[in-house]
């Protein structure tokens, strides 16, 4: 399986850049992860909330395949504590998928359409969060879960 993880917009801070790094390379250990960033709409600002919904959703949906496995971070999904998504994660290995992806969206959420592709949606926490620490707290629970899942001394419970 290969977990791959969409998020809109560049992280323009270096520090977080380096630790989004750092537990990238810790994941090759396990399985096959890919951090794919998808450039910002140009001229957001001339485009109402839905319209830039729309056209984030259309450059999210051009990078998935047919069996993909959509999970999209969402405020309002399914909050997980970390041993629960390892077994989130293992279900869907389990399931023979070849891909899960992982989707932050832009600051408006998701549009419909990517809403009804969506397998899953799953909530980091209540609080608010910039997009670009998103990244760093998912692939570190990714990480995270794949350590629960082989035992290994990472997580205390």
């Amino acid at each position: 399986m290969k977990i791959k993880l969409l998020a809109i917009g560049k992280t323009d801070d270096k520090n977080l850049s380096q630790l989004i790094d750092i537990y990238q390379k810790r994941l090759r250990h396990y399985i096959n992860f890919e951090l794919v960033t998808i450039p910002d709409i140009k001229k957001a600002k001339n485009l109402s909330e839905n319209q830039q919904k729309d056209k984030e959703g259309e450059l999210i949906l051009k990078e998935l395949e047919i069996t993909d496995q959509l999970v999209l971070l969402d405020e309002k999904g399914q909050e997980l504590r970390s041993v629960a998504f390892a077994n989130f994660l293992q279900k869907k290995m389990n399931a023979g998928h070849k891909q899960i992806v992982f989707v932050i969206g832009g600051p408006y959420g998701f549009s419909d359409t990517v809403y009804q592709k969506a397998m899953a949606k799953v909530s980091l926490s209540k609080m608010t969060f910039s997009h670009q620490m998103i990244r760093l707290f998912v692939v570190e629970q990714v990480y995270r879960a794949f350590t629960i899942l082989k035992n290994e001394p990472y997580h205390h419970e």
